[in-house]
């Protein structure tokens, strides 16, 4: 992928480029987002472009055998790390990323701006939390080991090191601090506040911010999993959960709980959490009348203008609070009922205190 093709974000792919131009190249690199706005797609063109043979204008050729490696996600040199768990695409006992890189490849080939539920259809886990353990550090430490195979960067891209476990980050740790010459380590994460303290502080972070309007329109035709069904479920169920408790209807509210505990998966629970996350940023936009960067569509309007009306101006800052709260307690496998039950409950309280 050349930076041509990267949609959005033109002033971080800029960033890059002076990066390497100039041989200021950090050899640990934190690239943080809102989830698919393009830090894997920045990512690749950025280790393209350093590995490129004839570099041109401030982007790779796309030509040389270094491209065309890259355009197929096969360069020898350039890993990627994902959180995997046990599913029926591997017969794997302990997979790592490799066990699932076919799919993985065809995935981000097919669009480099895939969320994490993407991710996980893609490779047969949808319902087990993907995580980087302590396999994955071995064969990582074990690759970078190896002479590269070509006359450049041996890059590591991390997609969600916030699933790294604690004594995976220790085994890696030396090789983050100090790596061989030539190695490049690039993290991209959806919470940076998440991601192990000894490894954040040995990264520079680059923030990648979400896309216009016009370029999501863009990455959502990209998208082979888009049937806009999970969008529209998740879309029903937040606006009942919303109307419910704006009209004190605590009974029909607790109902949608239930719905809501009952989604297929814990991941997909989890899913419906960071929705509610985007809808509730909606809300609180058009309460500080600034409508116009909160990307809400035409036809859902008149509903986001009547919530920002009927909630508090502290209710959407509690609830991002407290539905972070959910999505921790959910990777600890607390039961999900007693959860969104409880959400529901402060939800209420926020808006009909006692």
């Amino acid at each position: 992928m050349r930076f041509a093709d990267v949609i959005g974000n033109a002033d971080v792919a800029e960033a890059l480029v002076s990066m390497a131009d100039t041989g200021r190249i950090a050899h640990a690199m934190l690239m943080y987002e809102n989830e698919g706005s393009g830090a894997l797609a920045l990512a690749i063109a950025y280790v393209q472009y350093l590995n490129c043979s004839n570099p041109q204008n401030g982007d790779s050729c796309g030509e040389c055998p270094s491209c065309r490696q890259m355009s197929k996600l096969i360069h020898p040199d350039v890993h990627f790390v994902f959180p995997v768990n046990k599913g029926p695409k591997t017969s794997d006992d302990k997979p790592t990323s490799e066990s699932y890189m076919k799919y993985w490849r065809e995935l981000a080939l097919a669009n480099p701006y895939f969320t994490e539920s993407d991710l996980q259809r893609a490779i047969g886990i949808e319902s087990k939390n993907g995580l980087i353990a302590v396999a994955e550090a071995r064969s990582i430490i074990s690759r970078l080991s190896l002479t590269a195979v070509a006359d450049g960067y041996k890059t590591v891209i991390f997609y969600l090191p916030e699933k790294m476990n604690q004594e995976t980050a220790n085994r890696l740790l030396k090789m983050v601090e100090e790596p061989p010459e030539k190695t490049l380590f690039i993290f991209i994460t959806h919470s940076p506040e998440k991601v192990l303290q000894t490894i954040f502080s040995r990264c520079q972070s680059i923030r990648v911010m979400p896309l216009t309007k016009e370029e999501a329109a863009r990455v959502q035709e990209m998208n082979p999993f888009d049937d806009n069904s999970e969008y529209e479920m998740f879309m029903e169920l937040f606006a009942d959960l919303m109307r419910a408790v704006t009209s004190g209807d605590l009974q029909a509210a607790l109902e949608c709980g239930e719905s809501i505990a009952g989604l297929e998966s814990r991941e997909k629970q989890k899913g419906f959490c960071t929705f509610a996350s985007q809808c509730i940023r909606k809300i609180f936009m058009i309460q500080q009348n600034m409508s116009q960067i909160a990307a809400v569509a035409e036809h859902e309007y008149e509903f986001y203008s009547d919530m920002a009306g009927k909630c508090g101006k502290g209710f959407c800052l509690r609830f991002i609070t407290n539905i972070e709260k959910v999505v921790a307690m959910i990777d600890r496998n607390v039961s999900s009922k007693i959860l969104f039950c409880d959400l529901v409950n402060r939800m209420y309280l926020s808006i009909w205190p006692r």
